[in-house]
């Protein structure tokens, strides 16, 4: 195993760790809070570092954990992703520019609509480019619950998707 740092290992994963929390949480301040709790945590295990297959899996399972138990200690609430989250169009066209934006401003809507497990397998998967095995370690999951997750919440986002693009309710 090699020697893991704090400063070169796994300081850079503070901005995937937030985004996963913010993702759970929906709420900035709290995404927030979570990392440095992880932080914390993954500090005061320094001495079980050499053990880990992964320390980024290691902290992202930590920030996924207290993410799920901030939510459901305060109550689960549902709010958006803010607009500057979404990536910017390379349309020139200020028309396919507006319209590309309301479309991913909906996909974020339909996929926040989503079953928990599903949501976050989806994100995992399709935005974060994690693979089956790394999404079922972080989700307790196994990898053929992971292809269900999946599959059925990139069914229902695209079922939903068609009919709002098609009779625009």
């Amino acid at each position: 195993m090699q020697e893991i740092s704090f400063h070169d290992d796994i300081l850079p994963l503070k901005e995937k760790l937030y985004r996963m929390a913010l993702r759970i949480t929906f709420d900035k301040a709290e995404a927030e809070d979570i990392v440095q709790d992880t932080l914390i945590k993954v500090w005061d295990k320094r001495s079980e570092w050499t053990k880990l297959d992964s320390v980024e899996a290691f902290c992202l399972t930590v920030t996924k954990n207290l993410a799920i138990d901030r939510t459901q200690k305060r109550g689960s609430r549902t709010l958006e992703l803010e607009e500057g989250m979404d990536r910017p169009s390379t349309a020139s066209d200020p028309h396919e520019t507006l319209v590309t934006k309301e479309r991913l401003a909906l996909l974020h809507r339909l996929i926040g609509k989503l079953p928990q497990k599903q949501r976050q397998t989806m994100r995992l998967r399709d935005i974060e480019g994690k693979s089956y095995k790394e999404i079922a370690t972080l989700l307790g999951i196994t990898e053929e619950q992971v292809k269900v997750n999946l599959f059925r919440a990139r069914q229902k986002v695209k079922q939903q998707f068609i009919e709002i693009e098609d009779y625009g309710l």
